[in-house]
């Protein structure tokens, strides 16, 4: 195992070199063995010896998948597979304008890369998991016979499209739209059906009971007010100073911590917006990795490019809690890398290097492996 950063533990290392030997759980404890019935297939995060956690957002719950995967990779193997999603299309007898590669995940311990892919477009689409192995052969994950539990969530959005014209959604699909695990909890972003429906959760594992989330409030530089409502879009747990937290990137962009010690069952708790960086954009994946005794956050986004955020200082970050107008930018520093371009998914390969999905001028997608900037 790494030894541990004494400033900041990046957790996600944590993940990359083992999970804590002290723990003993027995972490298939209480696991059936069949198909887990996904309804849908989201966000995709890794826990120990192989477990893969899958956010099933359209049935509300996220489902823990054992699968298997346990021989650990050997020296370092480049990924490229060119055509990604066309690839997936002749796997599964589609078309590519008919696959949606929705998250993408490395097994810590293999590093093969999982693909959340639904099949179809619209309410009837079909989830499927895709593993890519190292030498970049894609294979359907099958899920009729595996071990499995299931964390209910027992406060989630109604299923169903609300509101009128521009402004209808359907706000069970975002009941979770981010997962990591961390220690003995998988951390869950998303909605509920409280009045302050942005909601953080910290479940323990194996799963029993799933308690209600917990409430969050935070300010928006750039929209110069508290909002309640609008949901984590991605995030990683990230340890400053002596405690673990939370690092959140909203819609338009605010980045916040919050301490994991705050999230309690049915709490309200106000987060501490850290930076402000830039509006008109929507955050789609977070990774957080060292280079040179740093550690840096990389932030895919829809309209930005790709955001290499430092984290100098960041146990002193001053609360941004006054409007940020024009489009501004405020707190924690950034630099912007101009050769990534088109990333929609984004996970860590190994220390030195990120697996990333993206579009093409063509339209066609890459699965690739690039070196940290």
């Amino acid at each position: 195992m790494k030894p541990i950063i004494p400033r900041i533990l990046t957790p996600l290392l944590s993940v990359l070199f083992g999970f804590s030997m002290a723990h003993a759980a027995n972490w298939t404890a209480g696991m059936k063995e069949g198909n887990p019935g996904l309804k849908s297939m989201g966000q995709l995060a890794f826990g120990p010896e192989g477990i893969l956690f899958v956010a099933d957002t359209k049935g509300a719950a996220v489902v823990a998948v054992a699968t298997g995967d346990t021989k650990a990779a050997s020296g370092e193997k480049p990924v490229q597979v060119e055509g990604i999603n066309q690839k997936i299309a002749g796997l599964l007898g589609s078309t590519a304008d008919n696959i949606l590669i929705n998250d993408m995940a490395v097994n810590p311990i293999s590093r093969n890369v999982y693909l959340a892919v639904s099949r179809g477009r619209g309410p009837d689409a079909m989830p499927v998991l895709v593993r890519v192995k190292s030498g970049g052969e894609l294979e359907a994950v099958t899920l009729d016979k595996v071990k499995f539990s299931r964390g209910e969530l027992p406060d989630a959005p109604v299923e169903g499209v609300v509101g009128q014209g521009n402004r209808q959604s359907n706000p069970r699909q975002e009941s979770i739209t981010d997962i990591a695990f961390f220690q003995d909890r998988v951390l869950i972003a998303g909605l509920s059906n409280e009045e302050f429906a942005s909601t953080l959760r910290a479940i323990p594992f194996p799963f029993q009971t799933v308690a209600n989330g917990t409430s969050v409030e935070i300010y928006h530089g750039a929209h110069g007010r508290f909002e309640t409502r609008s949901p984590v879009r991605t995030f990683v747990p990230f340890k400053i100073g002596n405690e673990a937290h939370l690092l959140a990137a909203y819609t338009c962009t605010p980045l916040v911590e919050f301490p994991i010690t705050d999230l309690k069952p049915g709490a309200k708790i106000k987060g501490k917006t850290i930076a402000e960086l830039g509006n008109r954009n929507r955050p789609l994946d977070m990774i957080v990795y060292q280079k040179d005794g740093k550690d840096f956050l990389l932030l895919a986004n829809s309209s930005r490019g790709i955001m290499k955020i430092s984290t100098d200082n960041i146990e002193n970050a001053g609360s941004i809690t006054a409007p940020v107008p024009d489009g501004g930018k405020k707190g924690q520093p950034y630099e912007t890398i101009e050769s990534w371009k088109g990333v929609d998914q984004l996970d860590l390969l190994d220390p030195q290097h990120a697996v990333v999905v993206r579009r093409t001028d063509t339209g066609s997608m890459n699965l690739e492996s690039l070196a940290l900037p």
